[in-house]
């Protein structure tokens, strides 16, 4: 028998802050999307018509490489808040995984509070760093590109893993259960049965 969530209204749904929170998360990874999937077919499009450029015409396509290059750093650092939003992280859960209820909820909460300061700070960091090649006015050797425009995915990207995060605390604080990030529940099972610290992590719910 599962508890009413402490983050839903008397009728079962998400109360007001969830329901905004998930208004907020939505349009994060519209855009997130938009850009990733943009950048990952214009790369694909691009890449290919060199290829049957080199082969029909025996010409490729100026700046290729140079542009995929670019392309592949939106991607990365753009992907950062993506995989946050969907717990795709890559995480060292050795402690954590020993851990069972309230303290495996509670460490979860702590590690997502470490992350998120250092995503902001990585952000800060970045914004300094594409400041610096702004002043430098430096551009890519083949099409001129200014470099800080693409390197603004840095800071972009690390924000929003932050944000992503922050989200992740805020679900886990006000919601029963244990929240990898705002809407992606805990889904395995493996806490010790013997010693356990506390339950074992709760099965995935209806949003």
């Amino acid at each position: 028998m599962s508890q009413t969530s402490s983050s839903q209204d008397g009728d079962g749904r998400p109360n007001a802050l969830l329901r905004a929170l998930l208004l907020f998360d939505r349009m994060l990874g519209l855009i997130e999307r938009l850009i990733v999937a943009g950048s990952i077919l214009a790369m694909a499009f691009l890449m290919s018509a060199h290829v049957v450029g080199n082969i029909v015409f025996g010409q490729g396509i100026a700046g290729t490489y140079e542009i995929t290059e670019m392309l592949i750093v939106i991607i990365t650092f753009v992907g950062v808040g993506y995989a946050a939003r969907h717990a795709r992280h890559i995480s060292m859960s050795a402690i954590y995984d020993q851990l069972g209820g309230r303290a495996r909820k509670a460490l979860l909460i702590v590690i997502c509070l470490g992350t998120a300061v250092l995503m902001f700070y990585f952000s800060y960091k970045s914004v300094e760093y594409v400041m610096a090649i702004h002043d430098r006015g430096r551009t890519s050797a083949s099409l001129q590109i200014p470099l800080w425009i693409i390197y603004l995915a840095l800071p972009i990207g690390f924000a929003l893993a932050g944000i992503q995060y922050v989200l992740t605390i805020i679900r886990n604080l006000t919601s029963d259960g244990i929240w990898r990030s705002l809407t992606e529940q805990e889904s395995y099972n493996d806490v010790p049965l013997e010693g356990s610290v506390g339950e074992t992590a709760s099965a995935p719910r209806d949003q």
